[in-house]
């Protein structure tokens, strides 16, 4: 069988997957669970297998990424996989001299902050990112029926961690740049647009069955400033792929003002933080769209009767959505028991059962 071959019987197993079924907005057996960050340090078996290797190195060896993709998969029985790298895997891949410093997070040694600095983001190719093309075919090979959810970092975000030079808490760098020369900013998160589009579109044609936009800093932004200066640049990466036929996620934290513009800016799927109950959320966003979210966190470190009722919460706050996928509100936190998790997806499939 020809490689397209089998990217295509792949696709096809998991067409009818409850999680690609509730992306479209179709009934499902019941409601699809999976985890940000479900793959990571609260596992222990993550733990072992990331020992001596640093982040960055470790989303560069397939072999690696696709027993680490797995692993939640295997423990937690969720309806999805999502592909383990790190949304600045494709500025590294194009020369940006950053590194993912434990404990800080991504780390940039010469932020962009002029029209000379541009000239450093030159457009990605396929051949930048050999590793991940790889990846991805042996894990839908591995994973069969079970979607692969590709995913990367909207322009906003990798625009605030280069500029920045790292996280940060106010963003106040960026946002200069961006009020101070807007002009220059909109070349930026155009640029990074192209770069994340040619991101998606090699998970994609290697296999991924969805994809997800991560803007983890975009609820920094009013309304106003996220339409005029950053939306132009993430309907770009989301109309990019439309032609693919797979569900488009997008997410961001602290995106309650937010939602129906992450909606708008092309979206199949909202993803929603703890903030905003899932049935206000659908108001925000409107009609046309699944839900994605979205129980607490750190409501996973209370007792189990405890994480249960805040579940029944969610669920009941999602019985009127058109779609809903199953998520927490952002990502598992390091010290999560991964026996909570387990748990939780085996009580919302049991709660849900059609």
């Amino acid at each position: 069988m020809s490689e397209r071959s089998q990217q295509q019987t792949a696709r096809t197993a998991a067409h009818d997957s409850a999680f690609l079924k509730a992306c479209r907005r179709e009934p499902v057996p019941h409601t699809p669970v999976w985890f940000m960050r479900q793959a990571g340090r609260s596992l222990p078996e993550y733990r072992k297998v990331r020992e001596g290797v640093g982040m960055l190195e470790s989303c560069m060896r397939p072999e690696l990424v696709t027993e680490i993709t797995l692993q939640p998969v295997r423990r937690h029985n969720v309806d999805a996989a999502i592909f383990f790298s790190d949304i600045v895997v494709p500025l590294k891949a194009i020369g940006i001299d950053l590194d993912i410093k434990p404990g800080v997070g991504p780390v940039v040694e010469q932020p962009i902050r002029s029209r000379a600095d541009l000239e450093r983001l030159r457009p990605l190719e396929a051949g930048d990112v050999s590793y991940v093309t790889e990846a991805v075919r042996m894990l839908t090979a591995e994973l069969g029926a079970t979607p692969l959810i590709g995913f990367a970092g909207a322009p906003f975000t990798l625009a605030s961690y280069l500029v920045e030079g790292g996280p940060s808490r106010n963003h106040e760098h960026t946002k200069a740049l961006m009020y101070g020369d807007p002009e220059l900013w909109t070349e930026l998160v155009d640029r990074l647009a192209d770069i994340t589009s040619a991101f998606l579109k090699v998970q994609i044609e290697a296999g991924a069955s969805a994809v997800q936009l991560f803007d983890s800093w975009t609820g920094a932004l009013a309304p106003a400033d996220y339409r005029r200066l950053v939306m132009p640049a993430s309907a770009k990466v989301f109309d990019s792929v439309a032609g693919y036929g797979v569900p488009r996620i997008h997410f961001g934290v602290g995106t309650g003002e937010l939602l129906g513009l992450l909606g708008e800016a092309g979206a199949d799927v909202v993803g929603v933080d703890w903030r905003v109950p899932l049935d206000e959320a659908a108001r925000r966003v409107g009609p046309g769209k699944a839900l994605q979210g979205n129980l607490d966190p750190a409501v996973l470190f209370a007792p189990r009767a405890a994480v249960e009722a805040k579940t029944d919460e969610v669920l009941q706050a999602a019985r009127g959505l058109e779609g809903h996928v199953f998520n927490l509100g952002h990502g598992v936190l390091p010290d999560t028991d991964p026996q909570a998790l387990t748990h939780l997806v085996e009580y919302v499939h049991e709660r849900t059962a059609r």
